[in-house]
């Protein structure tokens, strides 16, 4: 079974066309393995336009991944917009994307990225570099399906 993702990229200059959007087409190759991206848009960084994306793919999908907007530049609204909307932190998520980050640089502690659930959806927040994409989606992606399956009510253990 695939399962529904969303990305919902973040960013200025590419929702007015004057930047392309590698860090969500990184995200569709990197998940068309087991998923089906069924929605893909591009908002600017407006909180209120960040919430309302993530509010509308809530019930269509079974993981949303946001892209951009996670630093502190004041426009970087991303994380603020997703804890407004999210039930339960998955907090695992972001530390372990913040580590791989810190293993090449510095300043990837300087992300504010968040992972949640809004009822039977995961919600998380991924950097807005391709490079940056690539690197966390690599090391929470293996996860993803365990943590769906979960949220949809598997009774399975998790222990092996």
């Amino acid at each position: 079974m695939k399962y529904k993702v969303a990305i919902i990229t973040v960013s200025d200059k590419s929702s007015k066309g004057q930047r392309e959007d590698l860090s969500g087409k990184v995200i569709e190759d990197m998940v068309s393995s087991w998923a089906e991206v069924i929605s893909y848009k591009i908002v600017p960084d407006e909180k209120d336009l960040i919430k309302k994306a993530i509010i509308d793919e809530l019930d269509k999908v079974d993981l949303i991944l946001t892209n951009g907007g996670t630093g502190l530049h004041p426009r970087d609204v991303t994380p603020d917009a997703t804890l407004e909307i999210i039930e339960k932190e998955v907090p695992g998520i972001a530390e372990a994307m913040r580590l791989v980050g810190l293993a090449k640089t510095k300043t990837a502690m300087l992300s504010r990225a968040v992972a949640g659930i809004k009822g039977k959806t995961l919600v998380i927040n991924l950097p807005g570099s391709p490079k940056a994409v690539r690197e966390c989606l690599e090391v929470i992606i293996d996860a993803l399906p365990h943590a769906i399956d979960k949220l949809k009510g598997d009774p399975s253990e998790c222990s092996r």
